[in-house]
C-alpha cells in the first residue's frame, strides 16, 4: 500500500520515518511518502498514484481544513484520511462526506495515535492504514468541487 501522510510537525514526522524504515526491515509492504505542506503534497500527488493520504488539517500553507481536503480530493481518486487535533474535524470530515469525497467517515485524534506500536509492530502500522480505507461495496467519486 502506497501512503502519503501530510504531517506538518517535525517530530512527528521523525517518528512515521523511523516507523517506515521498520516496516521495510520487516518486510510490510507500506510505502510510505511523508509530507510537511499542502504545496508538497500536491507536488507527489502530481507524480504518484496513492492509495491512502493521511492529512492534518490545518498545515503552514493551508490554513482552512475545508480547502485542504477539498484541494486534495481534487488531485485524484485516492482515499483521504484525517489524523488531525483540530477541533472542528468531525465537522470538515461530515462536510466532505456529503460532497462525495473519498474520505474515512470517522476522523483520528492525532494526539491519540499509536506511533510508539507502529515502530515496535509495522504490522500495526499498515493495519492501521487499512481500517481508513472504505469497505469493499462502498462507492465513492474522489473529488469534491468545493467543501
Amino acid at each position: 500500500m502506497k501512503v502519503l501522510w501530510i504531517e506538518d510537525h517535525e517530530p512527528v514526522r521523525d517518528i512515521l520515518a523511523v516507523a517506515a524504515d521498520k516496516a521495510a526491515r520487516a518486510r510490510v509492504q507500506v510505502d510510505l511518502v511523508l509530507a510537511h505542506t499542502l504545496m508538497e503534497a500536491e507536488r507527489r500527488l502530481r507524480l504518484e498514484r496513492f492509495d491512502l493520504v493521511i492529512t492534518e488539517l490545518t498545515l503552514p500553507d493551508s490554513y482552512d481544513g475545508d480547502m485542504t481536503i477539498a484541494r486534495l480530493a481534487n488531485m485524484g481518486s485516492h482515499r483521504i484520511a484525517v489524523a488531525s487535533a483540530n477541533p472542528d474535524r468531525d465537522t470538515i470530515v461530515e462536510t466532505a462526506l456529503r460532497c462525495g469525497c473519498n474520505i474515512a467517515k470517522s476522523p483520528i485524534f492525532k494526539a491519540s495515535l499509536p506511533y510508539n506500536r507502529f515502530i515496535q509492530r509495522p504490522e500495526a502500522m499498515l493495519d492501521f492504514f487499512f481500517e481508513q480505507m472504505p469497505a469493499p461495496d462502498s462507492k465513492t467519486t474522489g473529488r469534491i468541487v468545493a467543501a
